[in-house]
Parts: structure tokens; C-alpha cells; sequence
């Protein structure tokens, strides 16, 4: 049976900055994909933002991490040379109910550690962006956009460069918890060839799968994993170009900050996410779905044209939490959790998992006692 010091399991961008951290340390590091490519699902299904930390619960690790993560990802941009921009958001209020709210999230920031934000009236936001109608706003500086795939590609270089080896196609179809060491029973997704691998050291990173992967183990405590729901975030794009040089967010929504306008590194407008609850992985855009936009784009942009959106992409998140719920942290369980040595699952990476990414890893690394 073959063995390493450490199984990262899925190859999206926490997946890759984990590997990134633990080949940095020494570890013979191998990546498992269940895909044919790296970062196919949440990784590269989502509105490329930066965030500066701004809607979490003080003290949670969302925003401990994405506050933390925000600086190093700015960071290993300008060293990797990685695409990206500081462009700036406004959080807006198109109605007088939802000023109070504004000051809520700006008291919220601060004690998360994000100081940054400016209130602006009415004629200030409109200053900025005069196509946009609102009551006031917020401003956020420190929010930016960047090139998630070159992100990826550029942690996977780091990684391999450290000695670490990437399987793509490879699904792990169960797992024991035997003497000190994890087993792993994998399976080529083509062929359906099995092999065994074993590890004293397995970081589950599986995002949409990880509680899946988690609940496979025989010798973990089933109990321990929370229940995984699917949200699906719709996108549409807008014909033409938007009159905006920074993004546009309303007040949040349960579930989710609302429809927002996102721009990529090229200055196209991109609006979504929607909430839709799903039960499967389909990635299908009903363009019917985009009758819904209108009106909550109109808000905040009244000149929007009928028969401008167009369905883009969609992604699903990994959430720990129910329509209806208080959003849920990101849970991340380890020995102290659940008494294996080695095994670390990391269970519900949503938003802001991306602008946490590296913080993602770092945290890994010391819960390991490898820094």
C-alpha cells in the first residue's frame, strides 16, 4: 500500500492553498480530484470578489479568517503577479427602512476588524456612480475582484513546486481509521480501477462533497457532521457595458447578499446570485429566472433595459444552514472535535472562502501543529 504524509482531498481553491501550506512544510502532499480539472465547482462558480469582511458575527471564523485572508490574498497577488483589482463596493439603501441597516453593518465591520467603510449620502454615492439611484451607501474600499482561475493555477504551481503531486479523476470512495493512520480506498472516475493509499494526515477539502467524504470514513462519528444543503446562485450578464466602476451590493437577504452587480477584470457586469434550494448538482441557468432580476436591479439601477440580462453561469454553495436559518460558520473540525489525529474536515466553505483561502490554510497548518 502506498503512503504520504499528508491527502488533501478536492482541488479547488482551499483544497490547493491547504497543499500550498503543508508541501511548504515539508510533507510529501498528494491532492485528490475528483474532477478532470482542478477548481470545477465552487471555485470557479461564484462572483471572483475579494471581500473585505464585512457581514460575518464578531468573533466567527468567517470573519476572523476573511479579514485575515484578505490582506494575505492581496498580498500573494501583487507577488504572483495574479490579476486582480481593488475597485471599491458600495452598500447601498434604496428605501429610507433600510438606512438603519447600513449603520448595523458599519458597526458589525468595525468590531470585525474592518474600519474602513464610509457612510455617503444620496449626492456623495451618486458622485461615484451617478447611474446609481439610492438613499445612502456605504462604501468599502478594501473589496476588490481577481481572477479566481489564475489564482488556482498559481497555488498549484506553489504547491507543486514544494514537492506536491495532484491526481485529477481520482474520487475517494471510503476511508478507515486504523492504528494511527487514515486508509483510503479511491477510484479512477473513468476506469473505475480502485487503490488503496494511506496517510497520517488527511485535510478533507471536498467543498460540496467534504461531508459526504467525512460520513464515508468508518471510525468517524457520523453524528458529528452537520447537514449539508445545496443553494444555487443564478448569474445573468448584461448586454452592453454597465455604467459602474465598482460593485453595487443592497442590503443583505437571508441566505444571501441580495442581487448584486459584480464586474470581472474585462469591466463586464454580472448580477446574481439568486438563492434557488436544490437537492443536485445542476448548473443549467433558467432564463426565465431572470424575470426576477429586474425588479431587484431596478432598485438601485432604475435605466436598466428590458430584455438586457442573459443568463451567465450558475454556481451551488455548500451550506450548513436552511432557508429561513441564521447563515452558519464555516466548521472546521479536528482532533479536538472529534479524536482523530490527522483529519481535518472542512465542512460548509462558502463565501468568503475564496478571500480566506490562504488564512484557510494557515489555520490548518497550526491546528496540525505544523506552525
Amino acid at each position: 500500500m502506498e503512503q504520504v504524509d499528508c491527502i488533501v482531498a478536492g482541488a479547488g481553491v482551499i483544497g490547493l492553498a491547504v497543499a500550498r501550506a503543508m508541501a511548504a512544510q515539508g510533507l510529501d502532499t498528494l491532492i485528490l480530484e475528483a474532477a478532470v480539472a482542478i477548481g470545477t465547482e465552487t471555485s470557479s462558480r461564484n462572483s471572483e470578489v475579494i471581500h473585505a469582511g464585512i457581514y460575518y458575527p464578531r468573533g466567527s471564523l468567517k470573519a476572523r479568517l476573511c479579514v485575515e485572508g484578505r490582506e494575505m490574498l492581496y498580498r500573494y497577488c501583487a507577488e504572483r503577479s495574479i490579476p486582480h483589482r481593488r475597485c471599491g463596493k458600495l452598500i447601498v439603501a434604496t428605501d429610507e427602512t433600510q438606512e438603519p441597516v447600513l449603520a448595523a453593518i458599519r458597526a458589525s465591520a468595525a468590531a470585525c476588524g474592518v474600519g474602513d467603510l464610509r457612510f455617503l449620502s444620496t449626492a456623495q454615492t451618486q458622485a461615484l456612480e451617478p447611474a446609481l439611484h439610492c438613499r445612502a451607501g456605504l462604501l468599502s474600499p478594501s473589496t476588490g475582484i481577481i481572477d479566481s482561475h489564475a489564482l488556482m493555477l498559481a497555488l498549484l504551481r506553489d504547491a507543486e513546486e514544494q514537492g506536491a503531486m495532484l491526481s485529477l479523476n481520482t474520487r475517494v470512495v471510503s476511508g478507515l481509521v486504523e492504528d494511527g493512520r487514515i486508509l483510503l480506498r479511491t477510484a479512477d472516475t473513468a476506469s473505475g480501477e480502485q487503490f488503496e493509499i494511506a496517510t497520517s494526515r488527511l485535510i478533507n477539502a471536498a467543498g460540496l462533497g467534504a461531508v459526504a467524504l467525512a460520513a464515508s470514513l468508518e471510525g468517524f462519528d457520523r453524528q458529528l457532521l452537520p447537514t449539508l444543503r445545496y443553494a444555487k446562485g443564478n448569474y445573468f450578464s448584461v448586454a452592453g457595458r454597465a455604467p459602474f466602476s465598482r460593485l453595487i451590493y443592497p442590503v443583505p437577504e437571508p441566505g444571501g447578499l441580495g442581487v448584486h452587480l459584480t464586474l470581472d477584470l474585462g469591466g463586464t457586469a454580472r448580477f446574481g446570485p439568486d438563492v434557488e434550494w436544490t437537492d443536485r448538482l445542476d448548473y443549467r441557468v433558467d432564463p426565465e429566472r431572470g424575470e426576477r432580476f429586474y425588479d431587484a436591479i431596478r432598485k438601485y439601477w432604475p435605466q436598466l433595459a428590458d430584455g438586457s440580462l442573459q443568463p451567465a453561469y450558475s454556481g451551488i454553495r455548500p451550506k450548513l444552514s436552511g432557508a429561513g436559518d441564521a447563515n452558519s460558520d464555516f466548521v472546521i473540525q479536528d482532533s479536538a472535535t472529534h479524536g482523530i489525529e490527522g483529519l481535518v474536515n472542512l465542512l460548509g466553505i462558502e463565501s468568503p472562502g475564496l478571500t480566506s483561502s490562504l488564512a484557510i490554510a494557515a489555520h490548518v497548518a497550526r491546528v496540525l501543529a505544523l506552525a
